[in-house]
C-alpha cells in the first residue's frame, strides 16, 4: 500500500520538500506528525496524497534526506 506521509528530519526540510514537489506538479502539504515512538525527527512530514513513490524519488534525487514513510492516520 502507498504510504502517503514522507518523513523528514526538520520542518525546514518539510517546507523544502513541499516547494520541490510543487515545482513538479505534485500536491504536498506540510503537517505535524502524531506523537509516536517510530516517528524520527522533529515531528513534521509532507503529506502526499498521490504519486508518493514518484515524490520520494524526486526528493531523494534533490538531495533531501528522507527518514521514512508512513500512512496518514485521521481522527483520534
Amino acid at each position: 500500500m502507498d504510504q502517503q506521509f514522507i518523513i523528514v528530519n526538520s520542518i525546514t526540510y518539510a517546507i523544502k520538500c513541499r516547494d520541490i514537489l510543487f515545482q513538479h506538479q505534485i500536491q504536498a502539504k506540510v503537517e505535524r506528525l502524531p506523537q509516536s515512538a517510530d516517528a524520527p525527527g522533529c515531528g513534521y512530514g509532507v503529506y502526499v496524497p498521490e504519486h508518493t513513490d514518484e515524490a520520494e524519488r524526486i526528493l531523494r534525487s534533490a538531495g533531501i534526506p528522507v527518514a521514512g514513510r508512513r500512512e496518514r492516520v485521521r481522527g483520534g
